[in-house]
């Protein structure tokens, strides 16, 4: 059979895409094998958001080219919407926009061909990515996502309700809803409360998660759908800086206290929540007092989990002109005290599960230790002869371990 690889880079959109043109070329005959190995066609899924994504791209395209120098390379996402030429001098045969990602499988079936349909058993069972939604029109001014995925479009319910219902007749257990913008959808009317509404009440879904929400998005009438166990207890709401005064230059439409606000009406209302964020550290004109600051704040708001960017000035965006910019040693500097604020946030997190039981979907292993996910985002590992692929079981989280808790599954236990 031939090999096609898919490498993803960047958002959870960006995963949701590869996981559809993956689908489509395995059912189409070709052998899905990871990215590191020979194949015959490599695709990449690629990201802009920083300089380090865009230098990823251009790596993964030279390390495809010696893998296999016969091989078709195609790139596509938001590094190929900015800049074709990079990606073509860097080894792509073929650039494709992200308008026409969903035509890449019938270009490379017409390329290459396909060999005896295998069906979809070389594809994971776990957890999808649904995608309901494309596009931003918010301009923060540090954000280059609105200039290559430009304009808000929503799936229709109908469709992501198919998605869902044939995801979930595959052996899927969770469902991830993602998006440029989840909590702007809206198709006919129907924003993401009513389509949260619509899964819960016309799929058979076990797990539900929301990939990411702004702090203005979460209502309380969002809130109450959480009432539903299969809605996992975690939220991702990017921050971005605790600072007032660089919060403003960046355009996010929302001040520290604001966003403080929404986190304590989601700890009220879900006591063992789990939310994680993002931080850009080194924003134009960021004095060491509004860094001070804003890792000050984060340390208040107990996250589990803080995802630190150095600011990286992206082409077209209002913030890459901005006079002040900091340099390089300070936002290292800075990324590195935000970075030690991260680890012991994750830590006092865990702690407060140690000993205490949870639910957890099993996902893969590696020398004998599983790992899985419990709803509120939790990583758990545990050793087991026994697989536990796709499997829900109860475990007690015994102590924090590597970047999440060590487990012992309860015996007998199988949901």
């Amino acid at each position: 059979m031939l090999k096609v690889a898919v490498e993803t880079l960047g958002c959870k959109l960006n995963q949701a895409e590869s996981e559809s043109l993956a689908r489509e070329l395995v059912a189409a005959g070709f052998t899905l094998v990871d990215p590191c190995n020979a194949a015959n066609v490599y695709i990449l899924n690629s990201c802009t958001v920083t300089h380090i994504a865009d230098r990823k791209s251009r790596q993964f395209m030279r390390a495809a080219r010696r893998l296999n120098p016969a091989a078709l390379v195609i790139a596509t996402g938001c590094y190929a919407e900015r800049d074709r030429e990079a990606l073509h001098m860097a080894g792509a045969d073929i650039v494709v926009s992200n308008a026409d990602k969903a035509q890449i499988a019938g270009m490379v079936r017409r390329r290459m061909g396909a060999g005896d349909v295998s069906g979809l058993e070389t594809l994971p069972r776990t957890r999808a990515f649904i995608k309901i939604q494309d596009g931003c029109r918010r301009r923060c001014a540090y954000c280059i996502v609105p200039l290559v995925r430009d304009g808000e479009k929503s799936l229709p319910a109908d469709d992501v309700i198919a998605e869902i219902t044939a995801r979930v007749n595959e052996g899927f257990r969770e469902m991830v809803l993602t998006g440029t913008e989840v909590g702007a959808y809206n198709s006919g009317g129907l924003g993401i409360v009513g389509l949260l509404e619509r899964v819960l009440h016309e799929t058979a879904v076990e797990r539900l998660r929301v990939s990411s929400l702004q702090p203005f998005e979460i209502t309380d009438e969002l809130l109450m759908l959480w009432q539903d166990s299969r809605l996992c207890r975690h939220f991702h709401i990017s921050l971005q800086s605790g600072s007032a005064g660089v919060l403003e230059r960046m355009k996010r439409g929302y001040t520290p206290d604001a966003y403080r606000r929404v986190l304590e009406v989601i700890w009220e209302a879900l006591p063992d929540v789990s939310i994680t964020t993002d931080i850009i550290v080194g924003f134009p004109g960021e004095s060491d007092a509004e860094f001070a600051e804003s890792l000050d704040f984060c340390r208040r708001m107990r996250f589990a989990r803080i995802h630190v960017f150095p600011f990286s000035p992206r082409p077209g965006t209002e913030a890459a002109d901005m006079p002040a910019q900091v340099s390089s040693p300070v936002k290292k500097k800075r990324a590195q005290a935000m970075l030690a604020l991260a680890k012991e946030s994750v830590a006092a997190f865990l702690m407060q599960f140690a000993g205490s039981a949870a639910e957890v979907l099993w996902e893969q292993s590696a020398d004998g230790v599983w790992t899985g996910y419990t709803p509120n985002y939790i990583r758990v590992y545990t050793r087991s002869e026994r697989g536990l692929e796709n499997l829900v079981t109860m475990a007690n989280l015994a102590k924090p371990y590597k970047d999440g808790m060590l487990a012992e599954i309860i015996s007998g236990e199988l949901i």
